[in-house]
């Protein structure tokens, strides 16, 4: 009966027994997970800094990108409304344009034979209008029928109308009716750019016949060239109209192109995105369409508490922050962050806590936490 009392003593004997050391581990792997405590030699080989949170009023930087894009009225495509042969262009892609400028030279025997028409009817309009008025007078004395009055009348008017619509047709292709005579009938006429820009592309060469569908060249516009950027659905909210933001390519990030949102968007992409356009304050002329943009754009001022960035940790897809319980003692807090600009983070607590007046670390946040990491690993 003895023999099985000692056995039974015996584990408590072996505890009691064990070396202080083996009771600190314990103590220390008694601490929650949350908590860390440091040395007074390990504090002071980090570069730990604690203080007291503030409020501040804090705007973050959305990052966005898009193209150099240009609406469809400032993109004009030329060509010739009769057709014809492409008789001489100067025009190469990229070149500047003014308008009003001869930008090409068409030929064609119809050019002559409408100048011909427009001068034939204007000889027999002066025959047809002396005959109304033999007529007006006759019939208005009796002396002749209404029959032929009236026929004199619908001559007259007819070939009013055939001048009209022949004097639009000049118009049409560039010549100017008040100018045509019987010196200054020619083949060819003259295609003027429209606007002041510049050649986006050259569709033809000299000597090749063009239909009047045919497109000669493409002409930009460059007044209201601006960017459209591409924003999630997530950040739409973050938008106004009038609102500034900065643009730069990839090539060149420090030379910053200044613009504001004119319109946002009521279409919702496939990708949960839609498209807003912006106006540049001053265009560069280095922009061209389609060129791919980066942009950065300052949203709405929110205000609360704010901690320096490396007072936050990131651990398993949360934020942190480290509380200062005591001496040398820390205490890990589950955190929301709600944006950040100039290395500052606007935070509120998970428990919805108030954290002013407390102390908690705003540098080094990350030391504690490998101190952490490096316990639970022992």
């Amino acid at each position: 009966m003895k023999k099985y009392n000692l056995l039974f003593l015996l584990p408590f004997l072996l505890f009691y027994c064990t070396p202080d050391k083996k009771v600190e581990t314990l103590q220390e792997a008694e601490l929650p997970g949350n908590k860390v405590v440091l040395t007074s030699g390990q504090l002071k080989n980090t570069n730990i800094e604690t203080g007291i949170l503030g409020k501040k009023d804090i705007s973050t930087i959305l990052k966005l990108n898009g193209i150099i894009d240009v609406p469809p009225q400032n993109m004009i495509a030329v060509s010739v409304p009769l057709g014809g042969y492409l008789q001489s262009t100067h025009l190469l892609e990229g070149m500047q344009v003014k308008k009003g400028e001869i930008i090409a030279t068409i030929e064609d025997q119809q050019y002559i034979q409408i100048q011909q028409d427009y001068l034939i009817a204007k000889i027999r309009y002066n025959t047809f209008e002396k005959e109304l008025a033999r007529q007006k007078e006759l019939n208005e004395n009796k002396a002749g029928s209404d029959k032929v009055f009236e026929n004199a009348q619908s001559d007259f008017l007819t070939q009013k109308v055939l001048i009209k619509s022949l004097a639009e047709k000049l118009k049409l292709i560039g010549i100017n009716p008040d100018k045509v005579n019987e010196n200054s009938i020619s083949r060819r006429i003259n295609i003027l750019s429209p606007v002041n820009g510049y050649v986006s592309s050259v569709k033809t060469n000299i000597g090749k016949y063009v239909m009047p569908t045919d497109i000669l060249f493409h002409l930009v516009n460059p007044s209201d060239i601006h960017l459209a950027l591409t924003v999630f659905e997530k950040d739409i909210n973050q938008l106004s109209i009038g609102q500034k933001l900065v643009s730069f390519t990839n090539n060149e990030p420090d030379n910053k192109h200044e613009a504001k949102i004119i319109l946002i968007g009521k279409d919702i992409t496939k990708d949960r995105a839609v498209t807003v356009h912006c106006h540049f304050d001053q265009y560069d002329h280095a922009l061209i369409p389609g060129m791919y943009m980066n942009a950065e754009l300052e949203t709405k001022v929110k205000s609360g508490y704010v901690i320096p960035d490396d007072g936050i940790v990131r651990f398993e897809g949360k934020h942190y922050l480290y509380e200062v319980t005591s001496d040398k003692n820390y205490e890990m807090i589950e955190v929301l962050t709600h944006g950040s600009a100039n290395e500052n983070t606007l935070i509120t607590l998970q428990d919805n806590s108030n954290p002013g007046g407390r102390i908690f670390v705003i540098k080094g946040a990350y030391t504690l936490l490998m101190k952490m990491k490096n316990m639970e690993e022992e």
